[in-house]
């Protein structure tokens, strides 16, 4: 905790780089709620006193106080010891941290033009905040004698990772280049974070103004009542009443396309997907996704390595980029002929009905339900009345992490929020301790960015004594007031999913803030969120939160079978569609400086085509304009993650079912092994300590169905 006269004088100190606007009222540590450790429960953020203008002036005044901690630290006179060093360094810019997630999150969650400004503003000064440290040259000094003699210096098995650690950080931050290099790295660095705040808002901006208007209420023929009035709500808040507007998510495929029976519509809306960042205008991100892939391999060589993906490969578990090249592969060709099978299925049912057309990517999601039906007698659509949200997060994933770890939960309306549609809740493990607070923001907004996520707005360490603070968000539609929020299966699988991050966050167990929750490798982070995701399914966790909204009767039995005996349905098409959007990130990652192309959108054609899933019924789940993962930040040459952490997460439900299922003595140990241990220690070992064995991608193919093509329709006469 720094005295307010550090804060107000390092305010001052960077006051002359901000925008006027920001720094005309003066600091006052008592008005802004950023300058201090927040006083609520597990020091939860003030949301009810946070205001956008408070940001920049904490920002200012955190960053300098870093720095002067991490001077400190650099100057000292006595000999480095791992205490001075390296437990020094990991205390440093706490409030700093606070304050960045905070903003990070409301950025994505909630945000407006006045953090979109500041966000452009900051992001150059964060990366230029994390050079100054990584690039100093007395500080590193400290690191690397503790680093050369760390086998000597007594050690836990924790402390001695974190030190190697923090040498590996500092070196992939460039502290062994030269000083011109260094230069040259700052440079590099400062475009990257700007060019990437970029391409986040464009995507932000374009979602929101990409959505798909029809006039009549007739084109919207299968829709249900409650997406109509969603439709004509969201355009009368476009300023278009009368009308119908379908708001677009992040991913190419579109859920209403499962429904819409109008063939234009559908057309259409398709078309307005794979557009979005390449069609011209103010959020084209074309030039961008360029931009991007140059400076990402100009950074790559100068840190001496062959390309992006080379530097980003060489601190996960898969190492290298042959290794993810034949992963790809591996999944790539039987996905691809898997799915044209199905497109075949699709393409008989489409003639039975004298279509007199051949099936496109806006086809698929509404004809493959009508293959469901004939082979399994089971529609989808059946199922969302037994998915009421609050069932399925209270006597779902609630129910299922009681019985696996006994914890329990109680919400909290005392407490602050950032929008009214957050929810609260503290978290109490089995023996009644306190463990987190786990906040719940399960609607879509046109101020929140697509997809889901888990992030952290305080992290679990004893050496500080901090206790996890963890929310979840998915971009559920809101239906009109006083109707019920009803879910697909999908969303159903994403809530389950994205607890299990939460999960890994709540139950971190180390001492030192770089291992907390889930800071490991990208390549892992889903893992325990996959093995989550199997929980969804178990008979005993369906049957407490799969009940019909209105009578409370259970999911139907037969309806379970049904669905069950589906689950490998259309795997073709979703294992490809996902192999698509890896190779179009790999593509441009892969690349040197010299290699990247002129034309954007066909350099990802031709990249699609090299690799064989150029298929066009089955479109990458992102393209280059709009794959955030990848142009975003943080999955950038790492959407395999997903595919990699699947094969251990298909191993782990493998040992999960052969040792009884949902049990505490299985949960407690995923826990105690692997949930509690955040990055303290390898990733692979920590699987192998749950397992007790070594990954094998066979259950991955078993599960998506690949080893066997599926059944073909056959229609008399």
């Amino acid at each position: 905790m720094h005295k307010p006269s550090l804060l107000l004088f390092a305010a001052a100190c960077l006051a002359s780089n901000l925008p006027a606007a920001e720094t005309a009222a003066p600091v006052s540590v008592s008005s802004n709620p950023l300058l201090v450790e927040s006083t609520l429960p597990y020091h939860l953020p003030a949301f009810d006193r946070i205001k956008d203008e408070h940001f920049a002036p904490a920002f200012a005044a955190n960053m300098a106080a870093q720095l002067q901690e991490v001077d400190a630290i650099a100057r000292n006179p006595e000999k480095p010891t791992f205490e001075n060093t390296i437990v020094a360094l990991d205390r440093t810019g706490l409030l700093l941290k606070r304050t960045r997630d905070i903003f990070s999150n409301l950025a994505s969650a909630n945000t407006n033009p006045a953090l979109q400004k500041i966000e452009e503003d900051i992001s150059p000064k964060l990366a230029a905040q994390t050079d100054a440290i990584q690039l100093n040259a007395a500080l590193y000094a400290r690191i690397k004698a503790l680093y050369d003699q760390r086998e000597t210096l007594g050690l836990d098995a924790e402390s001695k990772w974190l030190l190697e650690r923090y040498n590996r950080d500092f070196v992939r931050g460039g502290a062994k280049l030269s000083a011109a290099d260094k230069e040259k790295l700052k440079v590099l660095n400062a475009d990257l974070a700007a060019l990437q705040t970029t391409f986040m808002q464009n995507v932000q901006k374009e979602k929101n103004a990409d959505s798909l208007v029809v006039d009549t209420r007739e084109e919207l023929a299968g829709l249900t009542d409650s997406e109509v009035s969603a439709a004509a709500a969201n355009a009368a808040a476009e300023g278009k009443p009368g009308k119908f507007s379908i708001a677009l998510l992040n991913t190419t495929g579109q859920p209403l396309l499962a429904n819409l029976k109008n063939r234009a519509v559908r057309e259409h809306l398709m078309a307005a997907s794979l557009a979005r960042g390449s069609h011209g205008g103010p959020y084209d991100n074309r030039e961008v996704v360029k931009q991007l892939a140059r400076k990402r391999a100009e950074h790559a060589v100068l840190l001496g390595y062959a390309s992006h993906a080379a530097y980003q490969l060489d601190d996960q578990t898969a190492k290298d980029v042959d290794t993810v090249n034949k992963l790809l592969a591996q999944l790539g060709k039987p996905a691809v002929a898997n799915a044209k099978l199905e497109a075949a299925n699709i393409q008989a049912i489409i003639d039975r009905e004298r279509g007199r057309f051949q099936v496109a990517s806006y086809d698929w999601t509404l004809y493959s339900e009508k293959v469901r039906k004939i082979f399994y007698s089971f529609d989808e659509s059946q199922l969302k009345p037994y998915f009421e949200m609050n069932h399925v997060l209270v006597d779902g994933v609630f129910f299922a992490a009681n019985k696996l770890y006994g914890i329990t939960f109680k919400e909290r309306h005392d407490l602050p929020v950032y929008h009214p549609d957050v929810r609260v809740f503290e978290v109490f493990d089995a023996d009644g301790s306190p463990l987190a607070l786990f906040l719940v923001d399960y609607y879509a907004r046109p101020s929140k960015r697509g997809g889901a996520w888990m992030n952290e707005y305080v992290s679990q360490s004893t050496l500080l004594g901090a206790k996890p603070v963890v929310a979840n968000h998915l971009n559920i539609p809101k239906p009109p007031d006083g109707q019920p929020t009803l879910l697909t299966y999908d969303e159903v699988r994403t809530a389950f999913h994205e607890f299990g991050h939460a999960l890994h966050g709540m139950f971190s167990n180390v001492k030192y803030p770089r291992f907390a929750g889930t800071n490991v490798p990208t390549d892992f982070v889903e893992y325990p969120s996959q093995v989550n995701e199997m929980w969804a399914l178990w008979p005993e966790v369906l049957a407490n939160y799969a009940k019909h909204y209105q009578t409370g009767e259970p999911l139907p039995a037969d309806l379970v079978k049904k669905m069950m005996r589906a689950q490998r349905f259309n795997q073709g098409y979703f294992t490809a569609e996902l192999v698509g959007a890896n190779v179009i990130d790999q593509a441009w990652h892969q690349l040197k400086p010299s290699e990247i192309p002129d034309d954007a959108i066909a350099f990802e054609a031709a990249a699609l085509k090299q690799a064989g899933v150029d298929f066009p019924p089955v479109p990458p789940r992102y393209r280059s304009t709009y794959f955030s993962h990848s142009f975003g930040g943080d999955y950038s040459a790492g959407y395999y993650s997903y595919f990699w952490s699947e094969v251990l997460d298909a191993d782990s439900v493998e040992w999960f079912k052969a040792h009884g299922g949902l049990t505490r003595a299985n949960g407690d140990r995923f826990r105690s092994t692997l949930l509690s241990r955040g990055g303290s220690k390898d990733a692979l070992m920590l699987f192998r300590d749950f397992t007790g064995g070594e990954p094998d991608i066979k259950p991955l193919i078993n599960r998506r169905g690949l080893d066997h093509p599926p059944a073909a329709l056959e229609f008399d006469g």
